[in-house]
């Protein structure tokens, strides 16, 4: 049955695709510090844009502030930055991938986080499609490693696992805060709600990210002013595909969203298969099956 979060969660994924390839450019001139920053720094007059718009173009009332609404969105926003920078520790240890695979536990996560905060119930079709996309998103993570699913789950007790399950944890918090903060405002705008809550946690992260960078990588913030170029537009497409998520959580199940939201794996496997043409194995095309399976149970029974 077709619902307005649909559209939103599936135009949400694409401007993160879109965002995350020109991340990957950016960080041949920026540290991994500096190219995820660029989303937050660059997103700030963008989202200050848009929530201006919503209230005089479109004369939606601005929501009044309260105590709920400011700690989960500041929980999230925590949330967030601590799965970003476990994955990114990650990265520094030798079999990461093993880590990584683990991290796409972020929607079960979700799950579990929603029924607990929120009291989000998750139903038996919903709970298959998170498990079968699931599953098709570990066999890409791993599609080109020379281990399996068995070897890869006997490897659970392993410290880069159990970062990659923390990392998951902190992006499931975050998705169910940013949740929990939109429905506490009371708006007659689920748009307003999510607009007003995206413009809090961009600019925390903004500030608490900036001071990290001023102390720790001081030149950094000099090269994010230099790459505006290119970093403008991330910071254009990532508040677009930020905005969509938060709308979409703010209407539906956070994990629903995050689930539906895996549909962007499906554009990055399209886009290396069209556009750059790399090979494919009998993993990949098994994990992009079995995502979209999950997807389609999502949408026509969950």
């Amino acid at each position: 049955m077709f619902e307005v979060w649909v559209p939103i969660t599936i135009a949400a994924a694409l401007f993160q695709n879109i965002r995350s390839s020109l991340q990957k450019y950016l960080k041949g001139v920026l540290s991994t510090a500096g190219a995820t920053y660029v989303r937050f720094f660059y997103a700030v007059p963008c989202v200050l844009l848009y929530i201006l718009i919503l209230r005089y173009g479109f004369q939606y009332d601005m929501p009044e502030i309260n105590s709920r609404f400011v700690f989960f969105a500041i929980l999230g926003a925590f949330a967030q930055i601590g799965g970003t920078a476990l994955l990114v520790y990650l990265f520094s240890f030798r079999n990461f991938v093993v880590g990584t695979a683990f991290s796409k536990t972020e929607t079960i996560q979700a799950a579990i986080f929603g029924l607990f905060i929120l009291a989000d119930p998750i139903t038996f079709w919903a709970l298959i499609a998170i498990v079968v996309s699931l599953i098709g998103v570990i066999l890409l993570a791993i599609a080109h490693q020379d281990f399996g699913i068995k070897k890869l789950f006997a490897s659970l007790l392993h410290k880069t696992a159990i970062i990659g399950i923390a990392s998951g944890a902190c992006y499931g918090v975050a998705a169910v805060s940013y949740r929990a903060a939109s429905l506490s405002l009371k708006s007659d705008s689920f748009v307003m709600s999510a607009a007003f809550t995206l413009v809090l946690v961009i600019l925390f992260q903004t500030v608490t990210m900036g001071i990290y960078l001023l102390v720790k990588e001081p030149g950094q913030l000099t090269a994010v002013c230099k790459a505006w170029k290119v970093a403008g537009v991330v910071g254009f497409t990532g508040m677009v595909a930020s905005a969509g998520w938060f709308t979409a959580m703010t209407i539906q199940n956070a994990a629903h969203v995050r689930a539906l939201g895996q549909i962007e794996l499906s554009f990055a496997f399209l886009t290396s298969l069209i556009f750059f043409r790399e090979k494919v194995n009998k993993a990949e095309i098994t994990g992009i099956v079995l995502v979209v399976a999950g997807i389609l149970v999502l949408l026509l029974w969950a």
